[in-house]
């Protein structure tokens, strides 16, 4: 049992600082306000190109990633994770630049849910009746929220809806972590690359003549691959209904910068949605240590 529970805890650690290292992500994509959101797209898929070559280049891991990009069927489903995981970058980034941080960390709170459904209908995990009732209280939760805005949360919906998708296809995309990045980014860099070519055309580019943006714009390599890589590590190596559960620090963390940072309100909807998910949280991982512990071999077994 060591070895898999050894690689559950390192799937929960790479995970986590994902979800925390993104939960920050509102203070980083504000500092950028007054760039237009498919320019700052453009930067971070440029910039993740030069920052992912060079790590791979320091390490002279080239031969072993052209290897895996090569294998039959791989790039496909990195042209079709590509397409998920740039439409949710656009759609979060304008949604922070446009002073929807709240809708956001929605998003994240309904993404769990995606991904429990899409790891239950694709890859047939199973719930307890605990976990279900843990997953209706996240989802009633939710729907609290979306109930007293009065309104279809579309952005909520895309973000929550595209990376579930990227999720689960990167989980049954056989690559290593840094090869399937750098796939994904050379995919998306052609039109990344024209678009900043004709904003530098046209004058109208950010980069150069204002030094904090072109400071922050090149950072965004950097801001991007490591939480990314940190993510497929992790989910390579739990199950997607762990996973969808542990996606609830990143909203989290968001709904806090964005009530006590952003000043956005806090209405008795958001309090309802809040008190229902961390319910839901308890509820679950008391769960998960109940069988954690129920699968552990007695000393009397005789099993080493």
């Amino acid at each position: 049992m060591t070895a898999p529970r050894g690689r559950a805890a390192a799937g929960v650690a790479y995970a986590a600082a994902a979800y925390g290292t993104w939960g920050l992500f509102p203070l980083y994509f504000r500092s950028l306000l007054g760039v237009p959101a498919p320019e700052i797209l453009s930067h971070r898929i440029l910039w993740s190109v030069v920052f992912v070559t060079a790590f791979v280049t320091l390490r002279r891991r080239w031969a072993e990633v052209a290897s895996q990009l090569r294998t039959p069927g791989t790039l496909p489903r990195l042209a079709a994770s590509a397409l998920f995981i740039a439409t949710n970058w656009l759609v979060y980034i304008w949604a922070v630049n446009s002073g929807r941080v709240l809708e956001a960390s929605l998003g994240y709170f309904v993404n769990p849910l995606v991904t429990v459904a899409l790891g239950v209908v694709f890859l047939r995990e199973r719930l307890t009746s605990r976990q279900l009732v843990a997953v209706a209280l996240a989802g009633a939760g939710v729907l609290a929220m979306v109930v007293r805005a009065h309104a279809l949360p579309w952005v909520a919906l895309a973000l929550a809806v595209t990376f579930g998708a990227y999720g689960l296809i990167r989980k049954r995309v056989r690559v290593e972590p840094t090869a399937g990045l750098l796939g994904e980014v050379l995919l998306l860099s052609p039109v990344a690359l024209a678009y900043v070519a004709w904003l530098e055309h046209a004058g109208l580019s950010h980069f150069g003549p204002n030094p904090r943006f072109t400071v922050l714009l090149a950072l965004s390599g950097v801001v991007t691959a490591i939480p990314l890589i940190w993510f497929v590590l992790g989910v390579q190596r739990l199950r997607l209904i762990t996973v969808g559960l542990l996606q609830y620090l990143n909203p989290t963390i968001q709904f806090l910068i964005a009530v006590f940072v952003f000043g956005e309100p806090f209405t008795t909807g958001h309090a309802i949605a809040f008190g229902c998910i961390w319910v839901s949280l308890a509820l679950y991982s008391f769960e998960a240590l109940r069988l954690a512990t129920a699968k552990e071999p007695s000393p009397a077994s005789g099993q080493g």
